[in-house]
């Protein structure tokens, strides 16, 4: 594979692989609440090097180990990792090579650059360097990239009831091929959203609340020139900055899906790319010490699945049992209710069936990872 020699020098010469943030990189992060959140701005601010919109693509190709725009996590086969067709619980409707040119077409037909938060939201003030910003913009399918045109990410209502997408995705509630469904929010029917799956919903928003941190000194302008349909996603203010609904869901799957393998890889990788981290992927509990006034602990619909049981005992410990003999436990990651990871279980060998002692009596998150797995389920121990 042909790349660029920038890439080349940087991965050479960046971080060892798998690198946790630089000792003292959060040593200003020292307040809480709103001025906590500015703090994080001004750090991950000072070293973000633009490295322009093209070199997007060398990013996402590029054969770095830690790579997570590829998929080394569910088939394993570095097939570019696209939210929007990975099938965490079997085979994925379709595949593209990274190399590929990018395109799009038929759902399935190619894959461009995303904007999580959309283009159209900042693009009117200026572009740079949100537009390149590797922490918000991924790879994914065209056709449903274009489905989500600008609309807001959201709980759509009927998700149940979606039937596939029609070409322009006007037959809402309706799906794409992987279940990312397009519909009207839960909470407001005049607004269109899009809902991704559930293993993505944790990523998507600690993406969007870097953004609304990377850019708070931008927010105030995006907002008062902006016609984009994601406006709904933001308050207007450099503080809150995300709108009251929208900023409790985004907290909400923050808890549901916590942070991944696939998450702290790209941090590791962005980080060598342009020079800042994503704090909330580093640092989970940030999101309840800047916005703890808007987490709720209430039941969360979590994905239906047939092949795992997870079930607690009395000895202040929970069971996770497969069924599905074909996937394995390879890893146990247990998190407490505001993001921030407690204990890590590896085993050498995939498991079918395991138990796992927790450190406390409380409410907890555990995310079983192993061969074509990812399930996450609130336990609580009594």
């Amino acid at each position: 594979m042909k790349k660029s020699i920038g890439l080349l020098l940087l991965f050479a010469f960046g971080p060892a692989l798998h690198a946790q943030a630089p000792d003292g990189y959060y040593d200003n992060a020292t307040g809480t609440g709103y001025t906590l959140k500015t703090q994080l701005h001004s750090i991950i601010k000072a070293n973000h090097t633009d490295r322009g919109y093209d070199r997007l693509k060398d990013l996402y190709k590029d054969n770095s180990p830690i790579n997570g725009f590829r998929d080394k996590y569910y088939e394993n086969d570095d097939t570019v990792l696209d939210i929007y067709s990975e099938n965490p619980d079997g085979r994925d409707p379709y595949n593209y090579n990274p190399n590929s040119s990018l395109g799009a077409g038929q759902e399935g037909g190619g894959f461009n650059r995303e904007h999580l938060v959309p283009q159209s939201f900042f693009d009117e003030y200026r572009t740079s360097p949100m537009k390149a910003d590797a922490f918000h913009v991924w790879p994914t399918d065209g056709k449903v990239n274009g489905w989500r045109s600008n609309f807001a990410f959201g709980n759509v209502t009927n998700r149940n009831a979606a039937s596939p997408c029609n070409s322009g995705a006007t037959n809402m509630p309706c799906k794409s091929l992987n279940g990312t469904t397009k519909g009207k929010y839960i909470y407001d029917n005049s607004i269109t959203v899009v809902e991704p799956i559930d293993e993505f919903k944790g990523d998507i928003a600690r993406a969007i609340l870097y953004f609304a941190t990377r850019y708070e000194d931008l927010l105030g302008d995006f907002y008062s020139t902006t016609r984009s349909n994601s406006k709904v996603m933001f308050d207007g203010s450099r503080n809150q900055a995300i709108s009251n609904e929208f900023l409790s869901q985004l907290i909400t799957w923050h808890i549901q899906d916590p942070v991944s393998q696939r998450e702290l890889d790209i941090n590791d990788l962005v980080y060598q790319y342009q020079g800042n981290r994503n704090p909330y992927i580093d640092h989970p509990e940030f999101v309840e010490q800047i916005w703890g006034s808007h987490l709720i602990a209430n039941d969360f619909d979590y994905q239906t699945r047939t092949d795992i049981d997870v079930f607690t005992t009395n000895h202040q410990s929970a069971v996770i049992a497969l069924k599905n003999q074909s996937k394995s436990i390879d890893q146990v990651f247990v998190y407490t209710m505001n993001g921030q990871m407690v204990q890590k279980n590896s085993y050498a060998k995939g498991q079918s069936k395991i138990e796992i002692k927790l450190p406390s009596k409380g409410i907890f998150i555990i995310k079983v990872v192993g061969k074509g797995l990812e399930i996450n389920r609130k336990i609580v121990i009594k």
